[in-house]
């Protein structure tokens, strides 16, 4: 049950959620969640972004809470700069289904992210030159086989109608230990079986001794449609599509106008 600040537990995705990749968070947003903050409420972030992605876009502002990174695969706390939790894919399955995208569609963007943080640029093109440059992603151009061990994630990246093609061919095929999702509509990515950011909340739950019942979640894509259903309430921000919106408990301002923080701010007026 919620009756203060103190309560609730707000899981904000990244990307086009909290902020825009060029643009960063807005000081809008930035204001609502120092102030939700230093009354008692706590936040923090989920997202595909690997650590050191999240720590440049935060841009110095503090998460009261373990952050959700590497879409799932990695638990991090920024307060004690320690990896709390981290899985690994099943490299021979992700492996297999790289190269089947890599002789089909040889335009295809492949990065591979290890749990270090680190992307490894397999095959680049400009949606993966964008990624890593707007993201600031530590990064390496790297042949497949010269990629080291302990992946978090595989993002493929191209345009929405490639990656469509992607997506069929794929489905074709059994990958053991593997699923893939869309993340953004020019990003498909590979994740480990049973990992992901509700899986991640569920955990990040259990070390902050927090009820699912009073967390909210604020998202923009079809990837955090798991994350919102698991949580005691869901927001979703204007620029998400129709199918996000449906099941948010409230739609609020897109992302560059500042919707995370017009919710903040909701919430503050609400509880104190």
């Amino acid at each position: 049950m919620i009756e203060t600040l103190k309560d609730i537990l707000v899981v904000c995705d990244m990307d086009n959620t909290l902020l825009t990749a060029k643009e960063g968070i807005p000081a809008c947003n930035r204001a609502a969640i120092q102030l939700f903050q230093a009354l008692g409420g706590r936040f923090t972030v989920a997202t595909g972004r690997p650590v050191e992605s999240v720590r440049a876009a935060l841009d110095g502002l503090k998460l009261s809470c373990p952050a959700i990174t590497c879409g799932g695969s990695v638990l991090y706390d920024f307060q004690t700069e320690e990896v709390l939790v981290q899985h690994s894919l099943d490299e021979s399955s992700a492996r297999q289904a790289i190269l089947d995208v890599m002789q089909r569609f040889p335009d295809v963007g492949v990065e591979v992210m290890v749990e270090e943080g680190r992307v490894y640029v397999v095959q680049a093109n400009q949606y993966t030159t964008a990624h890593v440059q707007n993201e600031k992603m530590s990064h390496v151009m790297c042949p497949l086989d010269r990629v080291p061990s302990h992946w978090a994630k595989v993002v493929f990246a191209a345009n929405p109608v490639m990656l469509a093609q992607v997506q069929e061919l794929i489905g074709k095929t059994t990958y053991p230990n593997i699923y893939f999702l869309p993340t953004n509509f020019i990003y498909f990515e590979i994740m480990p079986q049973n990992v992901g950011k509700a899986q991640a909340l569920s955990e990040l739950c259990r070390r902050e001794l927090m009820g699912l019942e009073n967390v909210i979640v604020i998202g923009d894509y079809f990837n955090d449609m798991d994350l919102m259903r698991q949580a005691g309430r869901s927001v979703a921000v204007g620029n998400a599509p129709p199918e996000v919106k449906a099941i948010a408990d409230e739609v609020v301002s897109r992302c560059m106008d500042g919707g995370v923080g017009e919710y903040l701010y909701s919430l503050v007026k609400r509880y104190t």
